[in-house]
């Protein structure tokens, strides 16, 4: 009886081995496509992450911008600027911290910008007739 409960045992911790190797395999799989998906546009933003100091999610949340566009982006930057003035009491540091948010979301907004335009067609070879 204590043989079958050992082969059971055994029998079953191959299956849940295999479909856990498997899961893993997909999910290894899975992550390499999202992150050929991503391309350039994803290195460039991870550069630009690094360069700064600052992620992105960051440089929103202390510009209060949900969707980035340029007229939002001034205006709140303009404004948080101006409230964190040294000079009306404010913080040299919260404003040089929404400077480099602002210096962030410009950058990705570049990105934005370089992949949103068409790319120019491979050139093609002009094919002269041989006489």
């Amino acid at each position: 009886m204590a043989k079958y409960l050992a082969q059971i045992i055994v029998m079953g911790a191959q299956v849940v081995g295999r479909a856990f190797a498997r899961a893993l395999r997909q999910e290894y799989a899975a992550s390499q496509a999202a992150a050929e998906a991503r391309g350039r546009a994803g290195q460039q933003s991870a550069a630009a992450s690094s360069l700064t100091g600052m992620t992105l999610q960051e440089a929103q949340q202390i510009l209060n911008i949900a969707t980035l566009t340029p007229e939002e982006l001034q205006k709140n930057y303009e404004h948080l600027f101006k409230v964190n003035d040294k000079e009306v009491g404010g913080s040299f540091y919260l404003q040089s911290k929404v400077v480099r948010a602002k210096e962030r979301l410009d950058e990705e907004l570049s990105i934005q910008t370089q992949d949103s335009k068409p790319k120019p067609p491979p050139e093609q070879k002009q094919q002269t007739p041989e006489t």
